[in-house]
């Protein structure tokens, strides 16, 4: 495992750091996934600049009040061992107000949620004494915590005490390819490829990669081996954040293996329809799992679910079915029976979500044909064969103008048919004008390349995309 230097984050930084130069009271709420890099962000903020910085403990009132005192006599320049704890929760508040009053004052209460758990009352102390004190004083107030549903119902919910005392909140998601990249400057493109959807861009688990290995060593030792921390990651989070576990565990073993409606999940299951969209609604506000429509329609029935988070994604898929062959023969040949083929078909779906950032990047410089406004997945019957389509990526922007795009993950250069299957499928959907974009994880044939010159349709190699002068 690599010893990575704290990288990207740069926007959100610089929001952080603009809101302290303006002084005066500042309250920015920051969540995200567990693992996703918010502690990092925080401490890079703080950096050479005063403050308190208090990690709540999954723990109770006691050990909560006697953790924060330390924290609050650590940052007042004192000992943090040794100290007597305050009272009170809202004694440690009036100190905090103290060390306010002396000067600017960066205030970070990290794992918010577990504070708020341990002492039911806190939020409300904490809106009182906002309302009554800080508002007054050169205070930076941090609030930060990976239970999104909790960040977003009790802090930033209108009918939280707080709502209304935030000045800022940062959404931190994972990171994209491009800044995947950054990690590893050296790795072959398309190996990084498979990182990247086998991590979902989350900083944690990038971590864990060496860029000195393979890729299957890589994914060996991080998924196959009994002592490594990704061998049984999705079991932890989902203890952490769910009392039924195993049940949202058994709902993402349905999907993975195929079943995407709601009654084959339901099916595989076991479990009555109804009582299944809760367990899925609560993945959803986790982030893991998503609920797809094709482009452009608001309902259908024709909607799916799907495991959006990219470790989740590769864990139920490959794991369950592997870990017990990587018990008993070794977790080397667990990887080269997973890449005979199967990963092929995983990293697929993750080149259509690289291509379209990569098109998200060209629309924010101004180099796609028209200013992209939406984009998504389409999928639907072609009225004449009654034949099911599908179009990897629909772009749209105003006055019916519309991009059409396919993602070719395979080792062989993409053929003439290509264009001419890409074109019949655009033509399903109204336009206004029609746009088309073929990416392609090797390249192009000579026959493709006349037939995509002649119809007007653009060809971008994955070697191209991310190349050192187009970062």
């Amino acid at each position: 495992m690599n010893n990575h230097k704290f990288i990207g984050r740069t926007k959100e930084l610089e929001a952080l750091n603009k809101r302290y130069d303006k002084g005066g009271y500042q309250c920015c709420v920051i969540y995200g996934r567990r693992r996703v890099g918010k502690t990092s962000l925080i401490k890079a903020f703080c950096a050479g600049k005063r403050r308190v910085f208090f990690t709540a403990l999954e723990s109770g009132t006691a050990e909560n009040l006697d953790a924060l005192s330390r924290s609050i006599a650590a940052g007042a320049g004192g000992a943090a061992s040794g100290v007597a704890p305050y009272r009170s929760f809202q004694e440690a508040l009036d100190a905090l107000t103290v060390l306010a009053k002396e000067d600017r004052l960066i205030l970070v209460f990290d794992e918010f949620p577990y504070l708020a758990q341990a002492c039911a009352p806190f939020i409300s102390m904490l809106q009182a004494q906002i309302d009554g004190k800080w508002k007054d004083l050169d205070i930076f107030l941090i609030l930060s915590g990976s239970s999104m549903s909790f960040m977003e119902e009790r802090v930033l919910g209108a009918k939280s005490p707080l709502f209304g005392r935030r000045t800022a909140q940062i959404k931190l998601e994972p990171f994209s390819f491009a800044e995947t990249i950054e990690y590893f400057p050296h790795m072959n493109t398309e190996d990084l490829a498979v990182i990247y959807g086998v991590t979902g861009g989350v900083p944690m688990y990038l971590e864990q990669m060496d860029e000195e290995l393979s890729l299957q060593e890589n994914l060996s030792e991080n998924f196959f081996s009994k002592d490594s921390l990704l061998r049984d990651e999705p079991n932890f989070l989902l203890r952490q954040e769910l009392r039924e576990p195993r049940i949202y565990g058994s709902v993402l073993e349905a999907i993975a293996s195929g079943g995407t409606k709601l009654s084959e999940i339901a099916s595989k299951t076991g479990m009555p329809s109804g009582q299944c969209v809760s367990y899925l609604k609560k993945l959803m506000e986790l982030g893991i799992v998503s609920k797809e429509i094709p482009f452009g329609q608001k309902t259908c029935k024709k909607s799916g679910y799907v495991i959006s988070d990219g470790m989740f994604r590769f864990w139920y898929r490959f794991v369950p079915k592997y870990a017990p062959l990587s018990d008993n023969l070794s977790p080397e040949a667990v990887i080269e029976q997973i890449f005979s083929g199967e990963i092929q078909d995983f990293t697929a779906g993750v080149f259509e979500k690289i291509c379209t950032q990569w098109l998200w990047r060209e629309n924010r410089l101004g180099r796609l044909p028209f200013l992209m406004l939406n984009a998504g997945r389409w999928w639907g019957p072609d009225p004449k064969t009654r034949q099911q389509e599908e179009i990897d990526i629909v772009g749209q922007g105003t006055d019916g103008d519309m991009l059409f795009c396919e993602c070719k993950w395979r080792n062989e250069d993409c053929d003439d048919d290509v264009p001419d299957t890409l074109i019949r499928r655009g033509n399903l959907l109204k336009a206004r004008t029609r746009h088309y974009i073929i990416f392609a994880k090797r390249g192009f044939s000579a026959r493709c390349k006349r037939k995509a010159a002649a119809a007007g349709v653009r060809l971008v190699s994955f070697r191209e995309m991310f190349a050192p002068a187009g970062r």
